[in-house]
């Protein structure tokens, strides 16, 4: 039977993020790869929105972690999407090292994601 281990929440405001979406460096200290949106056409505000309910969820998995934004870094706790455009958490490192230590092994995470033009919210849930 599996139980809920932590639940974390955050919210970020958009506009902290237009400094951030000029700033390649920036965006590729704090944003794996995998979740970098390299789409030309998408606006500044699409942008922000993108990397704002991101980082929100980076926020989230640490504080249902327990652990804060320490002891991993932040490009190792990532948002992908299956094949039906689902969000989940991905986390590989030294974030997949703390997670299993703190929830064992076989621990899942979940993740619900929403913007809007001013706010991003994430909502995570770890159970094992």
């Amino acid at each position: 039977m599996s139980s809920v281990l932590g639940i974390g929440c955050d919210i970020a405001g958009v506009e902290r993020f237009r400094k951030w979406v000029s700033s390649p460096a920036m965006i590729a200290r704090f944003f794996n790869s995998k979740e970098i949106l390299y789409d030309s056409s998408a606006s500044e505000q699409r942008l922000c929105e993108h990397y704002a309910v991101r980082f929100a969820a980076k926020e989230a998995f640490s504080k249902a972690l327990g652990t804060g934004l320490s002891g991993f870094d932040l490009r190792d706790v990532y948002i992908v999407k299956d094949k039906n455009s689902r969000p989940f958490v991905a986390v590989q490192g030294r974030a997949r090292e703390v997670l299993e230590k703190i929830c064992g092994k076989n621990c899942s995470v979940h993740v619900s994601l929403s913007h809007e033009k001013e706010y991003a919210m994430a909502f995570v849930v770890i159970e094992g």
